[in-house]
C-alpha cells in the first residue's frame, strides 16, 4: 500500500452535488471498502481510498450556508438530496462568500419557495482573497460547481486555481478543459485539469451513449433520438431559463453525436434538460426515444425510462477525478488530463468511444501509481 497523506480539495458552489460528495467521503470508511462495497467505479486509486478526501476550504452564496461548517451547510436548503450519510462531524471548515457574477440567474427570485437562493448579505470576496484562501487551507485541487450557465463564475474560479497553483475539475458545462486557451494556460503552470460537464455514473447521457454506440456496432442506422430530462432540485430550476442552456444542450448533445456512427441532422437529435417538477426534488427523471431501420430498411424503435437520484449519481464519478488529479500532481503533470477527462465527463477536449476512454483511464491509474511506487 503506498503511503497516504490525505487529499486536500475546495468546493465553489455547495449545492446536491457537494453534498452527495461529502456524505460519501464519510460513508465509505475503510471497514466498508475493506468488507466490499457498493456504488464505487473504484475502492482504490493509487492508494487512497475515498475517506482520503477532506475539504478544507468552500465557497458559497447562500445566506443558509455562508458563515455554517461546511458539514451543516451540505444539508441547508435549498439542498434537497438523498440523505445517506447524516453522521458527520463538524470539519473546522466554514463557508465563505463567492463572487455572485452570474452565479444565480435572476428569475430564481421569482420563486418563494425554499428551493430558491437567498442571497447572503456577506461581503464579496475578491479574487485576490480567495486565491490566498486556496493557499492558506492548503488546498491541492478546486471543484467548480457552479449552476448551469454561469459562465463568468466559471471561469473566475478557473481563473483562481491558476492563481493560485492548484489543479482544477470542471463539472459543469462551461468550456473551461475544452478550451484550448485555458487548456494551455494549465498546461503552462504544470497543474492537472480535467473536464468538462461530468458523465454521471448511470445517468442519462451515459445510458444514451451507450445505446448509440450499441445501434452503431449492430448496423442499425439511428435516424432520430431525443432525450428529455425532468427534476425537482434547484439546477432545473435554475435551467428554466433558456439563455442559459446554450453550453449544457451542446455538451449533452455531442456527448450522444461522437459515438454515433454518423453524425446525426440537428434536426433528427434533441438532447436536453425539459422541465422543473418541484416534487421531483433531486430525482431525475429520464426518458430516452431512438427510432432505427433494421436489416431491410424494416423500422424499429426503442423508448427507455431512467430514474435516478441526481447527485449521488455524480459524486463516485467525481470522487474518481479528485484521486486521478491527484495522482498527475504526485507525478507532476499538468494540463488537461485526456483519459480520465474523456471518461468522466460529456465534453472533453476530444471525444471517445467509453471503451477507449476507460481503457485510456485504467492506464493512467496504472502508470501513474507505478511512478509514485518507485520514487
Amino acid at each position: 500500500m503506498l503511503n497516504r497523506r490525505g487529499i486536500r480539495i475546495a468546493i465553489a458552489g455547495v449545492g446536491n452535488c457537494a453534498s452527495s460528495l461529502i456524505q460519501g467521503i464519510h460513508y465509505y470508511t475503510p471497514e466498508r471498502c475493506r468488507d466490499g462495497v457498493s456504488g464505487l467505479m473504484h475502492r482504490d486509486i493509487g492508494g487512497y481510498l475515498p475517506c482520503d478526501i477532506q475539504v478544507v476550504a468552500a465557497f458559497d452564496v447562500d445566506a443558509r450556508k455562508v458563515g455554517t461548517d461546511v458539514h451543516q451547510a451540505i444539508f441547508a436548503k435549498p439542498n434537497c438530496t438523498k440523505v445517506f450519510q447524516s453522521e458527520i462531524p463538524d470539519s473546522g471548515v466554514i463557508v465563505q462568500m463567492g463572487l455572485v457574477l452570474d452565479g444565480i440567474s435572476e428569475h430564481m427570485a421569482d420563486y418563494a419557495d425554499d428551493r430558491t437562493f437567498i442571497r447572503s448579505d456577506a461581503k464579496e470576496l475578491t479574487q485576490s482573497q480567495i486565491v490566498a484562501e486556496l493557499k492558506r487551507s492548503g488546498a491541492e485541487i478546486l471543484l467548480n460547481y457552479m449552476p448551469v450557465g454561469s459562465e463568468q463564475a466559471a471561469r473566475f474560479y478557473a481563473e483562481c486555481a491558476l492563481e493560485a497553483g492548484v489543479g482544477f475539475i470542471n463539472n459543469m458545462p462551461v468550456f473551461i478543459a475544452s478550451d484550448k486557451a485555458f487548456a494551455d494556460r494549465f498546461k503552462a503552470r504544470n497543474l492537472p485539469i480535467i473536464g468538462d460537464d461530468i458523465k454521471s455514473q448511470l445517468g442519462a447521457t451515459i445510458t444514451h451513449r451507450v445505446l448509440t454506440d450499441l445501434f452503431a456496432k449492430r448496423g442499425v442506422k439511428l435516424m432520430r433520438t431525443y432525450q428529455l430530462n425532468t427534476g425537482g432540485n434547484t439546477d432545473f430550476l435554475n435551467m428554466k431559463n433558456q439563455q442559459r442552456l446554450k453550453s449544457k444542450k451542446t455538451s449533452k448533445t455531442e456527448a450522444v453525436q461522437a459515438v454515433a456512427k454518423k453524425r446525426m441532422e440537428d434536426d433528427n437529435i434533441h438532447v436536453g434538460p425539459s422541465d422543473y417538477v418541484p416534487w421531483q426534488n433531486d430525482n431525475k427523471l429520464c426518458f430516452i426515444r431512438m427510432e432505427g431501420h433494421l436489416f431491410g430498411d424494416v423500422p424499429m424503435d426503442l423508448e427507455l425510462r431512467l430514474s435516478v437520484e441526481d447527485s449521488p449519481n455524480s459524486a463516485g464519478v467525481v470522487i474518481d477525478m479528485i484521486r486521478c488529479c491527484k495522482l498527475a500532481l504526485q507525478n507532476g503533470v499538468g494540463g488537461v488530463l485526456e483519459g480520465p477527462s474523456a471518461y468522466f465527463c460529456k465534453h472533453p477536449a476530444v471525444q471517445y468511444t467509453d471503451d477507449d476512454a476507460y481503457q485510456m483511464t485504467e492506464t493512467f491509474i496504472r502508470t501513474s501509481t507505478v511512478k509514485i511506487a518507485v520514487r
